[in-house]
């Protein structure tokens, strides 16, 4: 039986989005993925979203602009990011400006499903 938590997954890499999707899909959670930034948004305005899972390099918006527009348009979903090569300052400035999460790709599935059950459980009160 499938929860009502739809997770965003989004990543240019479409190997990438799969693996993570099969891996939190069987947590019983609804995926959807988004292979652009630009698409990414558009998914996040359609809503509901319960948390977006967000590479850092991607075509039309990076991640970081992705968390800007969606901050700007007090869309409250919350976010983490994973990235095998962002720089430190971009790790900084996410986490300052409210990213639940920074993960270093590639990512062990355990910490993964770790940190989606702490975002869902502390934003939304998720118990998986």
């Amino acid at each position: 039986m499938s929860i009502d938590r739809r997770i965003l997954i989004a990543d240019d890499d479409a190997e990438v989005r799969g693996g993570a999707a099969e891996l939190l899909s069987a947590m019983g959670l609804i995926i959807i993925e988004a292979g652009s930034g630009v698409e990414a948004v558009e998914i996040m305005r359609a809503g509901p979203i319960h948390l977006a899972l967000l590479d850092y390099h991607m075509p039309g918006h990076d991640g970081l602009e992705v968390f800007s527009i969606i901050r700007e348009e007090t869309l409250e979903v919350p976010c983490m990011f994973w990235s095998g090569d962002a720089p430190e300052p971009v790790r900084e400035v996410a986490l300052r400006q409210g990213a639940s999460a920074f993960l270093q790709k590639p990512v062990q599935p355990d910490l993964l499903r770790g940190e989606v059950r702490r975002i869902l459980e502390t934003h939304w009160g998720w118990v998986a």
